[in-house]
């Protein structure tokens, strides 16, 4: 049996501090009681229940912001048309580029990073006084550093340059920041991050400490940070040191809920399906609204408003071959009720039933060692294409897991060979597509290989034929000033910032 453990989560400035009980891992634990934080800093325990605190941010993000950014915004998911429930249109407006700075989820999505990176101040603000070992502390740092580069990386991606806020807040002078940092200055801080908190974090931890980053989680993310910088030797030395992972043999096993933090797992956001504080609702929310209860199985929750987001798109429907394994794993066309088949696309990458009714027991994806794989093998093509080299190997791993046969240079198949740079990096693009489905990496990926104008340019163009009436004036016309959201008009009015152009 598990050792049980107990922590407490912790936010100073306003936020409250959570105690918490004993659950069988480290992140699952919910809220009982709630204290001031000025006096709390004060032994080993408080550092290290400080550290879950700044896990426990990831967990509202996971359930909204991460993929309404992450994945709808690319050519992978849209959303199901509410034509009775008008309500939403703010999350709409994301998918079709009319986000305006007073959309209250890029508010949403700036605060919730902010939250988190204010948490992780708290604990690297504080370690310092608290007498621990220096293993242990070298932990508490590497972890918290691993985060706050994390949120930093999301901010950037999606914002530009961004302010640096890096130390804890003890008045609300200290609040106000010096302005935005420019992409560099932010990129500059990531990788420091990165690098520090691989040095000092343990490749991995005992099984009741699972869930926590690793050396390995820093040397990913650091390989993803330098990959979207085009830096590709750096990218290939960082990723080259995330070794102790493997492929899961099935790909449908990723991420059954009864195989969490598996050999393939880097990081997930950690979720638990029989605390309605802790637990995910992805099942709720990519359902088809009005699927009743062909799609959740749950009698005991309403489909509404909440439900047909993240609705896989034809255009990512169509980049499966003929034989992925990895398609009815991930998505279904369709659902049945009343004997009748409804054509409305849903994800089923994250449906394996509910704990109770509304809450589920499934974690939530940040890093795959298939990912670091398609990585590495991007890194290598970039650095010069070798044909049938060690790119191609890496490359077919993944595919063979899939079913499907290898890309080779010199293959008689046309579909099946390879000949060139060029056309290895568009069978990366599509291998991470569908590898990857609904995992938040496609919009990334389209804006670090600046694919991302034509690709959602043609994809808008698409998706608006299919119902015309349907979009708004001026929907998918993505231009350059389009691809960073615009920065929120709350933190412009409270922290004169200034608007990306």
């Amino acid at each position: 049996m598990k050792k049980h453990i107990k922590y407490m989560i912790t936010m100073v400035m306003g936020i409250s501090l959570l105690t918490v009980g004993c659950k069988d891992d480290f992140l699952n634990q919910g809220p009982e009681a709630s204290l001031l934080g000025a006096n709390f800093w004060e032994t080993e325990s408080d550092l290290k229940q400080g550290v879950v605190g700044a896990y426990r941010s990831l967990e509202d993000m996971g359930n909204f912001s991460y993929w309404v950014f992450g994945e709808m915004r690319s050519d992978n998911t849209s959303f199901q048309y509410n034509a009775p429930q008008r309500g939403q249109e703010n999350r709409e407006f994301v998918d079709e580029f009319l986000v305006i700075s007073t959309n209250t989820l890029i508010q949403d999505f700036w605060q919730q990073c902010y939250i988190g990176i204010a948490r992780c101040n708290d604990v690297l603000g504080n370690e310092a006084g608290i007498t621990m070992s220096e293993q242990d502390r070298n932990q508490a740092i590497g972890e918290v550093k691993v985060l706050r580069a994390f949120h930093y990386f999301n901010l950037v991606r999606q914002y530009g340059g961004v302010p640096l806020k890096l130390e804890t807040v003890t008045s609300p002078e200290q609040a106000q920041s010096e302005g935005r940092a420019t992409v560099e200055e932010v990129y500059t801080q990531i990788i420091s991050d990165l690098n520090d908190a691989a040095a000092k974090l343990p490749a991995s931890y005992d099984a009741d400490q699972k869930g926590r980053v690793t050396s390995g989680t820093a040397n990913a993310l650091l390989g993803k940070v330098y990959l979207t910088r085009k830096n590709y030797t750096e990218a290939l030395q960082a990723l080259r040191k995330v070794t102790d992972y493997s492929l899961v043999p099935s790909y449908a096993d990723i991420f059954d809920p009864n195989n969490k933090n598996n050999s393939e797992s880097i990081f997930e956001i950690q979720y638990l399906g029989s605390d309605p504080t802790l637990s995910s609702n992805f099942l709720y929310q990519f359902a088809p609204f009005n699927s009743d209860t062909s799609v959740t199985q749950d009698p005991g929750t309403n489909l509404s408003f909440n439900s047909g987001w993240n609705t896989p798109t034809t255009d990512l429907i169509n980049s499966y071959e003929a034989g992925d394994l990895r398609k009815a794993v991930s998505l279904s066309e369709g659902f049945n009720t009343d004997s009748t088949f409804i054509n409305v696309p849903y994800i089923t990458k994250y449906n394996y039933g509910f704990v109770q009714p509304g809450q589920t027991n499934v974690d939530f994806p940040i890093l795959r060692y298939a990912d670091v794989m398609l990585e590495i093998a991007e890194c290598l093509n970039e650095q010069g294409f070798a044909a049938n080299g060690e790119a191609f190997d890496l490359l077919n791993q993944i595919r063979a897991r899939a079913g499907l046969l290898p890309k080779t240079t010199g293959n008689p198949d046309p579909t099946l060979n390879v000949g060139d740079q060029a056309t290895f990096r568009e069978a990366i693009m599509q291998e991470r597509q569908v590898e990857l489905a609904f995992e938040n990496h496609r919009w990334y990926d389209l804006v670090r290989t600046e694919t991302v104008i034509p690709v959602m340019s043609a994809h808008g163009q698409r998706e608006i034929a299919k119902n015309p009436t349907q979009y708004p004036a001026g929907s998918y016309q993505v231009t350059p000033d389009k691809i960073l959201l615009p920065v929120p008009q709350r933190e412009i009015t409270l922290d004169n910032l200034e608007q990306n152009p």
